[in-house]
C-alpha cells in the first residue's frame, strides 16, 4: 500500500472523528461548569483536516511537476516541439 493512499484514507475517517468531537463539545458545554480542555477537543481532527487536504489538493500538481511534463500558454496542453507555426 502507498503512502498516498494512507492520507486519502486518514482524510476520509476525520470528518467522522471532527464530528464527533463536535457532539461531544456541545454536550459538555450544556454543563454547570465545563473543563476548559473540551473547547480545543475538535482542534486536532481539524487541524488533521486541514494538512491531509492541503497534501491531497498539492498532490496532482507535484507529481505533473515531478514527471517533467510542462504546458505552455495554449490552454494547458504540452508544447510539441516539431509542430511549426503556420504549417
Amino acid at each position: 500500500m502507498n503512502w498516498n493512499h494512507w492520507i486519502r484514507q486518514i482524510h476520509r475517517w476525520l470528518p467522522i472523528a471532527l464530528t464527533v468531537a463536535v457532539i461531544v463539545t456541545f454536550v459538555a458545554l450544556r454543563q454547570e461548569k465545563p473543563p476548559v480542555w473540551v473547547n480545543f477537543l475538535a482542534l486536532p481532527p481539524l487541524f488533521l483536516l486541514l494538512f491531509t487536504g492541503l497534501y491531497l489538493f498539492v498532490l496532482p500538481y507535484a507529481t505533473r511537476w515531478r514527471s517533467g511534463r510542462r504546458t505552455d500558454s495554449t490552454g494547458g496542453r504540452p508544447h510539441d516541439v516539431t509542430q511549426q507555426v503556420g504549417e
